[in-house]
């Protein structure tokens, strides 16, 4: 089912397949055949864009000794999805710790966002998850949403509610 999320409707009897997705059903499902139903909750513009209005008031509030480091809010959102623990994780054992500097060196550029880091022999990087409405439902954007931004709140030094009034943003 590469054609994504199939939106169905409860008659009372049955799920049946918006009009719009009848065709994909025929060529993707066989009839009589059993499939497991998931429901999966869309999360709302307004809780979205929320986020990403929280996200720039603390990237525009960061301390200047911080504000190097993360030249984007979206450097921001990245290392701190990675930082609260929605991320991918990666090793690669060396055979030398000058090749895992190498290897570093050569990894980092793939993804501008990634933390790269060598102790002795090993390189480790973790890449933050996306946040896409494709790719996290409802319930984990969320927690992703809360998490992070108590993180980034925390780098400036204000609580989550103050940095929510000073985007002008209601929770």
């Amino acid at each position: 089912m590469s054609a994504g999320p199939i939106l169905f409707q409860w008659t009372g009897d049955a799920m049946e397949p918006a009009r719009r997705s009848h065709n994909i059903c025929n060529a993707t499902f066989v009839v009589g055949q059993f499939y497991r139903l998931e429901e999966i909750l869309d999360r709302s513009a307004k809780s979205h864009n929320h986020y990403f209005a929280d996200l720039s008031e603390s990237w525009k509030n960061l301390p200047e000794d911080m504000a190097e480091r993360f030249p984007t809010s979206e450097h921001l959102r990245k290392f701190a999805l990675i930082k609260c623990g929605f991320a991918d994780q990666r090793q690669i054992v060396c055979s030398s710790k000058a090749e895992a500097q190498r290897i570093a060196a050569f990894v980092k550029p793939m993804d501008e966002y990634a933390i790269v880091t060598v102790r002795d022999a090993v390189v480790t990087v973790w890449t933050a998850h996306s946040q896409s409405m494709r790719a996290m439902g409802k319930k984990v954007f969320q927690e992703s949403k809360t998490a992070v931004l108590e993180y980034v709140a925390g780098l400036i030094g204000v609580s989550r509610d103050d940095l929510r009034e000073n985007a002008g943003m209601a929770a």
